[in-house]
């Protein structure tokens, strides 16, 4: 097994993606689902769900979708960056839509409604571990990721193409794909982050 702390220093954010994977597509959707599956939440809630993109539909996300969403908003001088920026997301072999089940949140504020408040921000971090071991769990593939976030603007569309239930809340964006380009050294800023006592 790959060390831990060599696994999480390999991780980085790689937005230069390819489609040619060593992984067939069966073995990235299990790589997926298994990282989600052993990943834990407050009151085992497993409010995670997600939807994977592979290939084309990955490709339509970016090219279709998201173009069509920022060109709304976008002012006309600035998209062409935009543009480009979408066009490199749409080289990857697949994209992880990371969503939460607002139900699930809901329904454990219900049952316990003396931690009412807390449960939409445990939601919030399953999303953010569910997330971590993903890209933990394809960069030991070497596959690299980078994390968006277009959601409320694709929302509406991705729910009517891929009938997403109302009560999916969408998180978060992930390209994958092999790594074209790897990413820059990474500086560490340590100062002013950590306090140790006792030792």
């Amino acid at each position: 097994m790959t060390n831990f702390t060599d696994l999480q220093e390999k991780r980085r954010s790689i937005y230069a993606l390819g489609k040619n994977v060593e992984l067939s597509n069966q073995e990235l959707v299990e790589t997926i689902q298994t990282a989600i599956l052993q990943t834990p939440s407050a009151f085992h809630s497993q409010t995670t769900r997600v939807v994977i993109l592979l290939d084309d539909e990955s490709d339509s996300f970016w090219n279709e979708i998201a173009y069509s969403e920022l060109e709304k908003v976008t002012p006309a001088e600035a998209f062409e960056g935009t543009k480009q920026r979408l066009a490199g997301f749409a080289q990857a072999k697949g994209t992880i839509l990371f969503y939460e089940d607002q139900d699930v949140v809901k329904g454990l504020q219900e049952q316990f409604p003396s931690y009412a408040e807390n449960f939409p921000l445990w939601s919030e971090q399953a999303h953010g571990i569910s997330l971590y071991a993903t890209w933990l769990a394809l960069a030991e593939k070497n596959i690299g990721m980078n994390v968006q976030h277009y959601n409320p603007l694709v929302d509406a569309q991705v729910a009517e193409k891929y009938d997403i239930p109302s009560n999916w809340k969408l998180r978060a964006q992930a390209p994958f794909g092999a790594i074209v380009v790897p990413a820059s050294e990474k500086e560490v800023q340590t100062e002013k982050r950590f306090k140790v006592f006792g030792a």
